[in-house]
């Protein structure tokens, strides 16, 4: 077996296989880590090696559940809460660096603030992308140095332009002539993204409809750039958070090749391209890669010195994160042919699944513990096609309508109040913009687990 190395920013070329199959025992939970000296019998580990990612994820959410009584707990004991493995992030930024070597990698922060996983990939040597005030505080918070942040907002808060510039976070985007003139005057010693429109018509969540400037307008406003002595250093685009189309990155870096030749014309000396985000963890990304490598090596080869960034967030972010929820209420609807179920959970639209409503993503559920037995990863946990199946239909904990989470789900248990339910990849746009509405907790707990050797040498949970 080969062991894992601590890899930053300092490796381009790595073998992603490498790594896969080396998992870690942690112990100690001083510093936010999972306990598993409290495991006892459930722990099968050799040594101290883990079989899998999942057995750690299993081993956490089996240790919470088993320890909450739904008849005796204290109030708000049985809440919703999650499991993160920051092995999977470690994985992730390997597969990044395997695929797309020349791109440095800059963490969009509003996907998912979690300060474990934004110090993690502090380590690993990141960038990152932030919107606003309180994400720059946070991130400078983790010591990091002013110029691995850019303020990728093109349309930003005056007194929030002044606070940057206090603390010397230079890189910043814009799009209009208007923003232009307030950096001139708040901030003439920026160093300024054009950020241009993008085809994002196959992206999950469109962003062309609010930023973005046409190529119609860019050489009027690398005109203006020049007659009011700002520094415009690159171009940035975005194809859309989830992209679904790599033809997109393509025509986004060929027109971003246009706007480099026109701020020569205008004396600029462009030397950084952000390509931006709309990367998802899932099997497509090679192909999105794929695409961007190709038109990246066309485009802006190399040997042309230009310096190639990007602004991922659920790409590391989703698949490291395991939501567990409490089955609260359960209504049964009788039917001339069968019965169905109505299960309320702890958790909804208002909550971490405001993922469906501002992410359009449709998490699925699956069966943590029923009737007193963790069936986390197994197949008793999968939803079925089966028509002997019981339907359910899921629903968050608020008095609104809208609050419910899946429409129609069959599994082969009946499920009752006090069961619990998990929903994998769970870590993007869910936490972040949960709301306290009904008077619901947007604080959830956070386990946090650790699958790679590499990433706990970084973490210094050795």
């Amino acid at each position: 077996m080969v062991m894992p190395t601590v890899v930053t920013d300092r490796f381009t070329s790595l073998d992603y296989t490498d790594f896969t199959n080396n998992h870690v025992f942690l112990k100690g939970c001083n510093n936010g880590f999972f306990d598993y000296n409290r495991l006892g019998n459930h722990a099968h580990h050799e040594g101290h090696k883990i079989s899998s990612p999942k057995q750690l994820i299993g081993d956490a959410l089996r240790e919470r559940v088993e320890g909450i009584d739904p008849e005796l707990c204290e109030p708000g004991a049985e809440d919703t809460f999650f499991v993160a493995d920051l092995g999977e992030v470690y994985r992730q930024h390997l597969r990044w660096k395997l695929n797309l070597p020349r791109v440095k990698p800059f963490y969009a922060v509003k996907c998912n603030p979690d300060t474990k996983l934004l110090g993690l990939l502090s380590a690993l040597g990141t960038g990152f992308d932030c919107a606003s005030k309180a994400e720059i505080e946070q991130v400078l918070g983790l010591g990091v140095e002013p110029s691995r942040i850019i303020y990728a907002q093109p349309c930003k808060t005056n007194s929030y332009v002044r606070y940057v510039a206090s603390k010397g976070v230079r890189q910043m985007t814009f799009d209009n002539a208007d923003e232009l003139r307030k950096i001139a005057r708040l901030y003439p010693e920026a160093e300024l993204f054009l950020r241009i429109l993008t085809d994002d018509s196959s992206s999950l969540c469109r962003l062309s409809l609010k930023f973005g400037a046409s190529l119609d307008s860019t050489d009027s406003l690398l005109a203006l750039a020049r007659d009011l002595g700002l520094n415009v250093v690159g171009v940035s685009f975005h194809v859309g958070s989830g992209a679904s189309d790599p033809r997109a990155f393509l025509k986004a870096v060929q027109d971003a090749h246009v706007v480099f030749g026109q701020a020569a014309v205008h004396g600029f000396s462009l030397k950084t391209l952000d390509v931006g985000g709309g990367f998802c963890s899932d099997n497509t990304f090679e192909q999105m890669a794929g695409v961007l490598r190709a038109a990246l090596d066309d485009y802006f080869p190399a040997h042309s010195g230009v310096n190639i960034i990007a602004e991922p967030g659920r790409y590391y972010a989703s698949s490291a994160f395991t939501l567990a929820c409490n089955v609260i209420a359960r209504r049964t609807i009788e039917d001339v042919t069968a019965s169905s179920y109505m299960l309320y959970v702890n958790d909804g639209l208002y909550g971490n699944f405001s993922s469906i409503m501002f992410d359009h993503q449709h998490p699925v559920a699956k069966v943590l513990r029923c009737g007193g037995r963790v069936l986390y990863n197994t197949p008793a946990a999968e939803a079925t096609e089966a028509a002997d199946g019981i339907e359910y239909s899921i629903w968050g904990p608020t008095c609104d309508g809208i609050d419910r989470i899946t429409e129609s789900i069959r599994f082969p248990q009946l499920l009752d109040v006090g069961d619990w339910l998990y929903f994998e990849d769970m870590g993007a746009y869910t936490m972040c913009s949960a709301t306290t509405f009904n008077g619901f907790s947007n604080d959830h707990d956070v386990i946090y687990v650790c699958s790679e050797e590499g990433a706990k040498a970084l973490l210094g949970l050795h």
